[in-house]
C-alpha cells in the first residue's frame, strides 16, 4: 500500500536502540565474572520492565516494547559471546586482563582495572582491554616501564603493583 493511503498519526518512526560499548569485529568479548553478573542483572532488570509496561496506550506500549525488545537483543549477544575469565588464574606477576594496576604514568600514581568493554568506567577506574592503554599495560611485570603514546606525545608508563583481587 502506497505511503499516501495511511494515515499520518499511523506511522511509527522505528525507536533508537543505543548502542552497547564498542566491540571490534574478531575480537573475543573478555568479561570478568564480576561483568558477567552485571550483564545478567541488566538482563533481569530489562525482562522485569518488559513485563510491567503500561499496556493502556497501545502505540506507546509498542514504543517501548520495541526499545527494550532491542537493547535485550544487544545484550543476549554479549552474553552469548562473553568469554569469562577467571582471575584466580591470571599470572600474579604480569598484567593481563582483570588486573587491578597501580602504575605511574609522567610521574603521577594512577590506579585501574582492566576490565570488558560494558564494565568499563572510568569514573571507577575501569578500562576496556581494547584501550590503548590497557595494551600499553599488557604483559608487563612490577618494576618494568613501557612507553604509551598519547596524541602526539610519548608517556612513560612504570609499574608499581599488580593485582587480581575479586
Amino acid at each position: 500500500m502506497s505511503r499516501g493511503f495511511v494515515k499520518e498519526e499511523d506511522q511509527e518512526e522505528a525507536p533508537f536502540i543505543p548502542p552497547r560499548a564498542a566491540l571490534p569485529n574478531g575480537v573475543v568479548n573478555y568479561v570478568t565474572p564480576k561483568g558477567f553478573a552485571l550483564l545478567q542483572t541488566e538482563k533481569n532488570e530489562l525482562e522485569e520492565q518488559r513485563k510491567n509496561l503500561d499496556k493502556i496506550n497501545e502505540t506507546e506500549y509498542r514504543r517501548n516494547a520495541a526499545v527494550i525488545d532491542g537493547k535485550m537483543k544487544l545484550l543476549n549477544e554479549r552474553l552469548r559471546s562473553a568469554k569469562i575469565i577467571d582471575l584466580k588464574q591470571q599470572p600474579k606477576d604480569e598484567v593481563r586482563f582483570g588486573a587491578q594496576v597501580k602504575f605511574l604514568l609522567d610521574d603521577k600514581t594512577q590506579y585501574l582495572q582492566i576490565v570488558g568493554v560494558d564494565e568499563a568506567n572510568l569514573k571507577e577506574q575501569k578500562i576496556a582491554f581494547i584501550a590503548p592503554l590497557a595494551r600499553a599495560l599488557n604483559r608487563l611485570k612490577v618494576g618494568e616501564s613501557s612507553e604509551f603514546s598519547l596524541g602526539k606525545t610519548i608517556k612513560k608508563i612504570q609499574i608499581i603493583a599488580i593485582n587480581y583481587a575479586q
